[in-house]
């Protein structure tokens, strides 16, 4: 039986700050490590996002080997039971990929996006540190559970499936086919463009938009569907992902994205 959370999907900042000496809580801080030098929230460990990608080409944002994963949350000190939050400086791609990554090693200890991320944190003054932080490291075995994780060839076989809608978080540029990032320009048959930043609120410190419920459904992403969502290497979508999850979507992620999508010969591109 899982308990209550700590706090809830999506934490403001005075939340989480009431919280900060709660030793339940584990905070990953995916920022520029300049920055996090400089000013981070109290408490909080540094990962570098390129930890959570494979690297690989030509789809270097797919999910990395579970050794990679283990010695990542092995150096977290993880044991499963922590209630995480994670927070970046960029609006929320990098730590929405990162929630993704708690849902594929199911994770069940709860876990948090930092609303806003560094910007609120920093700009709305709240406590900061500039010490780095640490955590004894864990024995870790992860598992894989892929109910989250949508492949090249589930996404062809879905193509004609009216319950199953592509998110694509690309610039309309990239999803037009003007901007080409692949052998390939273009979309996925039928995807539909919401570009990641046009979710967050620009006048709130890159909070996530508060009339999102509104705006996707009169665009076709309604939570009666099953939604893919991609970009080029899976960071953008990170974010679209956690969107998704805070709306109550049935939700997936396709971490090949374009970049896979793009440069395989067999894939239908919609221009």
């Amino acid at each position: 039986m899982s308990q209550t959370p700590l706090l809830p999907l999506v934490v403001e900042p005075e939340e989480l700050a009431k919280h900060l000496n709660n030793e339940q809580l584990l905070i990953v801080d995916i920022c520029n490590p300049q920055l996090y030098a400089q000013a981070h929230v109290p408490g909080a460990i540094n990962i570098g996002a390129h930890r959570m990608v494979a690297g690989g080409q030509p789809a270097p944002g797919k999910l990395p080997a579970v050794e990679q994963l283990n010695q990542l949350f092995s150096e977290l000190g993880y044991t499963g039971n922590e209630h995480i939050v994670v927070y970046d400086d960029e609006g929320g791609g990098w730590a929405g990929r990162f929630i993704w990554t708690l849902d594929i090693i199911g994770h069940t200890g709860g876990y948090s996006y930092l609303n806003g991320g560094a910007h609120s944190w920093l700009k709305e003054g709240f406590p900061t540190e500039n010490t780095p932080n640490s955590r004894t490291a864990t024995s870790v075995n992860l598992a894989i559970d892929d109910q989250v994780l949508a492949t090249k060839e589930q996404i062809i076989e879905t193509l004609n499936d009216e319950t199953v809608v592509i998110w694509d978080a690309r610039s309309p540029e990239e999803h037009s086919g003007v901007r080409v990032m692949a052998q390939k320009g273009g979309r996925i048959p039928g995807a539909i463009n919401f570009e990641w930043t046009q979710a967050m609120d620009h006048n709130r410190n890159l909070r996530i938009r508060t009339d999102l419920e509104d705006i996707l459904p009169e665009l076709g992403l309604t939570k009666d569907k099953t939604i893919i969502t991609h970009c080029q290497t899976h960071h953008r979508s990170g974010f679209t992902y956690l969107v998704g999850k805070m709306l109550g979507y049935d939700i997936k992620a396709y971490d090949g994205s374009w970049s896979e999508w793009g440069n395989s010969p067999e894939t239908p591109v919609e221009i």
